[in-house]
């Protein structure tokens, strides 16, 4: 009997947004080995977003979307903690930057597609990517 295959990346995708579309699509046609996480259907988890923050080595006001109206009429101008902030994207999801990719070691906002390939043991502009750096 075969062992069941470990999923080991994660892409945090909005299906309206046309960036998370085409990150999906990439990452279709390099790999069928990941799992889809609709975040806004879903919700998120305080330690969903702390990995994202550990793995991508960001702040969580770097997975903030500026653009949107709740962070422009109720966020803008304030100073909040991080653990306020992570508070605030997993009670307002719509705020999270999109794609996010995460793999075992490391998490991407792959707003380019092609950013995607650092998560998986393929070229990238500069050289092989190892699978030891996902």
């Amino acid at each position: 009997m075969a062992g069941k295959i470990e999923t080991t990346i994660k892409i945090y995708h909005n299906p309206r947004c046309r960036k998370s579309r085409e990150g999906l699509a990439y990452l279709q046609s390099k790999t069928s080995n990941f799992q889809i996480v609709e975040y806004l259907k879903t919700g998120l988890a305080v330690d969903q977003i702390k990995e994202i923050l550990l793995k991508a080595n960001l702040k969580p006001f770097g997975l903030i979307r500026t653009q949107e109206a709740v962070y422009k009429n109720e966020l803008k101008g304030r100073n909040f903690t991080d653990d306020e902030w992570i508070d605030i994207i997993v009670e307002n999801p719509v705020l999270l930057r999109r794609p996010i990719v995460v793999g075992k070691h490391k998490a991407i906002l792959a707003q380019q597609a092609e950013e995607i390939d650092k998560l998986l043991c393929l070229p990238y502009k500069g050289g092989l990517v190892s699978e030891n750096n996902n």
